[in-house]
């Protein structure tokens, strides 16, 4: 039910709940095949529109920060797009957290936003096996963690291809073009979480399937010891005759040994090859790997690479918010803001500030405030040295142009490219919001900067001299911070 009923008339076009109705029912239309739409869009409520004739602006509510974070950073595009439709003159789109329908991030369904850019397989690309007797079905409820699941996973810029890929893979598990699945990034970021999270939703949808999960250091291990024993056809049917899915975490240490990448290489072909699922984690590139040989890199890299990057103040606002319900423990937004900005190396981090404040609370029997948090977590916090003002007049002397240039309005080449590299750069290596970017150069829109920012990714693999422009002024940047 709608928290508010207002509607005003412009040009004709009456913005009530109805007319959202309409741009909503068109968004289904447009991807029918998206689970974004039932999972992101349908719970979007028209409240009220607060804007003028000339510009009216429509005020929408969503049941959550997740679900805020998520519809501002993937979605106000196709939303913007959708209503300029029906609307032909200038309008503005507002988005709160409205709580208007009930919903917990345990609720939400993964997003396949990523579906119409990607096209992945409808049916599950190896023939179902018939049900098999429960002595012959692998331990893998007794190994997987039942706590990492889709719905658990907070879904960031950082995250959403990684999230979308895992997802799609464990619905259509041996889906040509993306197997193996190989999950890249730095530790803490969430790559075994999506690892177990495959497995626990192929394990509901597809139940007659056998999962086998191990780490690549236990593989290791196992391979060493039957080896010396003697015991290889023992081993190789363990892995290869008794598993349909094989997921296999810390894949990095499987540069240590010869005889094991010989055993790796040949048993990621044995499930390749029978359209058997192979997902992998690992906290470097194929290319990274130390002593890995040159097949194993390539077998490695033949199937779909999802990368992790870490995530920035937006994403880590999102997880503290979530791990803080879980934990049942409030929190102020000045806290909050505060654990975020400071916990930037993982969300392993994130976690552990949020724990050892919560574990010093109760033992002092105080309430959390931001006193009490800058008291515990003192030695984690760190000052940048570089300002948003700083990375301005960095592009600014290198595209030989001015600061106030990059705040104006002029729409010329010469100008926009530079500032969308500095909005680009500032969300890079500053803990700042799209909402903050955009004020600092010239009260810019949110999704002006989101934009910009997609934008520079996009030009980044097309244009060599951007790319050396964005190296260059990386390294000074890294010059001046130290880091």
């Amino acid at each position: 039910m709608s928290i508010q009923i207002n509607h005003q008339i412009f040009d004709g076009v009456v913005f009530d709940s109805a007319f959202w109705g309409r741009i909503k029912d068109s968004l289904r239309h447009r991807n029918k095949d998206n689970k974004w739409v039932e999972t992101w869009i349908d719970p979007i409520e028209y409240i009220d529109n607060t804007g003028t004739e000339s510009r009216p602006r429509i005020v929408l509510g969503v049941p959550s920060s997740i679900h805020h974070y998520f519809i501002l950073e993937n979605l106000i595009n196709q939303i913007y797009e959708e209503i300029s439709m029906a609307y032909k003159k200038e309008f503005e789109v507002d988005v709160i957290v409205s709580g208007a329908k009930s919903a917990t991030l345990d609720s939400v369904q993964p997003a396949n936003h990523l579906s119409h850019q990607i096209s992945f397989q409808e049916q599950t690309a190896f023939t179902p096996k018939a049900p098999l007797p429960q002595a012959t079905l692998s331990k893998s409820s007794d190994i997987l963690n039942h706590d990492y699941v889709f719905g658990t996973f907070v879904v960031g810029r950082n995250t959403e291809f990684a999230h979308a890929a895992s997802y799609n893979v464990a619905q259509n598990p041996g889906a040509e073009g993306y197997n193996p699945l190989l999950i890249c990034g730095p530790v803490g970021m969430g790559k075994t979480h999506l690892l177990h999270a495959v497995g626990n939703q192929i394990r509901q949808s597809f139940p007659h399937l056998r999962i086998n999960y191990i780490s690549a250091e236990r593989f290791l291990n196992e391979c060493v010891s039957h080896l010396r024993h003697q015991q290889m056809d023992k081993f190789r049917q363990k892995y290869r005759e008794t598993s349909d899915i094989l997921l296999v975490d810390d894949v990095q240490y499987i540069g240590r040994g010869e005889a094991v990448q010989e055993e790796f290489f040949h048993m990621i072909n044995a499930f390749i090859e029978k359209r058997k699922q192979v997902v992998l984690a690992s906290d470097r590139m194929p290319k990274d790997i130390l002593g890995l040989e040159d097949r194993s890199r390539s077998r490695l890299e033949w199937g779909l690479i999802a990368d992790i990057s870490m995530p920035d103040i937006e994403t880590r606002v999102a997880i503290l918010r979530y791990k803080s319900e879980k934990m049942a423990i409030r929190l102020n937004e000045e806290v909050v803001n505060y654990i975020a900005r400071i916990s930037k190396r993982s969300v392993r981090e994130l976690e552990g500030n949020l724990k050892k404040v919560k574990m010093f609370s109760e033992l002092q029997g105080l309430s959390i405030d931001i006193d009490l948090a800058k008291r515990v977590l003192a030695n984690h916090e760190t000052t940048s040295t570089i300002s948003l003002e700083d990375i301005q007049k960095l592009v600014a002397d290198h595209y030989k142009v001015r600061v106030t240039d990059l705040k104006s309005t002029t729409r010329a080449k010469q100008i926009v490219v530079p500032r969308q590299i500095s909005m680009y750069l500032i969300k890079k290596h500053l803990d700042k919001s799209l909402v903050d970017i955009g004020r600092a150069f010239g009260g810019k829109d949110h999704t002006t900067v989101m934009n910009a920012l997609q934008r520079v990714d996009l030009l980044q693999g097309r244009d060599l001299t951007i790319k050396s422009d964005i190296d260059e002024l990386t390294t000074r940047i890294h010059n001046i911070t130290g880091l």
